[in-house]
């Protein structure tokens, strides 16, 4: 049971983060298809530069500096070039899933996986049984998380910036018509995104592993988009649909502890995708703000 526990708060952090980050984006009008290569190239940031400098403070900087740059790369490429927002996430997808396994081999001369020494810091140590176990398996991230959370709710539902956000995702021409630019509007908030998919991709990295294996993310990134639409485009329903798959993804590799052999071990590893799937056809019954957002997306998706 701690152990089950433990590894579904561990699983569920950066979900929730990329789902976040996902949400901050659809609140602007954009459906991000490219959370998967963001948190991956936070990923593999957050462990190369750790390792060249022994700083995990510098790697989670660096990190989120690549990550915002690469949420600029994709706001000029939706916003000035006006190139589809799905085709152009899946292509940020495609780089960071190409761009982090060519880097792996151009700097370590190695394919595979590669270990680090640093590592996120863990507020509790020394404790071993019972329940401690949980907390002391748990980093620094993980235990801020959900101030995270209620933060991206503050900023989303209780603030001016997140209410001329959602404007700018549901109905665009009505906020541009009192001064309200929706392509600032935008950057901003894939920018935000990027910075919380820096984090998602390091806690996988730097927070649970203390090492970067190519394709380490393994369509977390998808699953955390699907986390969006689970929780009704909502911070908080986000954050609780990321633990509900944390849970999934625990259940999965404790099953493939302490199952009998007689069970395929492929099996085993489809369960957290088959409950996505499930979450999914959840999600379909539960589209009734999908036509909100259809100004904003439509604003992206049709060229002037």
């Amino acid at each position: 049971m701690e152990q089950i526990l433990a590894t579904t708060l561990r699983s569920a952090a950066p979900l929730a983060l990329v789902a976040l980050a996902g949400v901050f984006a659809f609140r602007a009008g954009i459906f991000h298809l490219g959370l998967e290569g963001l948190m991956i190239t936070g990923a593999f940031v957050s462990v190369a530069v750790g390792d060249a400098t022994g700083s995990v403070a510098v790697a989670i900087l660096a990190a989120t500096a690549v990550c915002m740059a690469l949420s600029v790369l994709f706001w000029l490429v939706i916003e000035p070039l006006r190139a589809n927002v799905i085709i152009a996430g899946l292509g940020l997808t495609s780089i960071g899933l190409g761009g982090t396994a060519f880097a792996l081999a151009a700097v370590y001369d190695t394919r595979g996986s590669i270990r680090t020494d640093i590592a996120l810091p863990r507020p509790v140590r020394g404790v071993n049984e019972g329940f401690g176990v949980i907390f002391s398996e748990l980093s620094l991230l993980v235990w801020i998380t959900p101030l995270i959370v209620f933060l991206a709710w503050v900023t989303l539902r209780r603030s001016r910036f997140g209410l001329r956000l959602a404007a700018v995702g549901e109905y665009p021409f009505a906020a541009r018509s009192v001064g309200i630019n929706p392509s600032v509007m935008r950057l901003k908030a894939l920018l935000i995104a990027g910075a919380l998919c820096a984090l998602g991709g390091a806690e996988l990295s730097v927070g649970a592993l203390s090492s970067f294996t190519e394709n380490m993310t393994a369509g977390r990134g998808f699953i955390a988009f699907v986390a969006v639409i689970f929780g009704a485009w909502h911070p908080i329903g986000a954050a609780l649909a990321g633990l509900f798959f944390g849970f999934a993804e625990a259940v999965g590799i404790q099953s493939q502890i302490n199952i009998s052999e007689s069970v395929p071990r492929e099996f085993v590893l489809m369960i957290p995708y088959v409950l996505t799937i499930f979450a999914v056809w959840l999600g379909g019954l539960r589209r009734r703000r999908s036509l909100e957002a259809e100004a904003g997306y439509a604003e992206l998706r049709e060229p002037d």
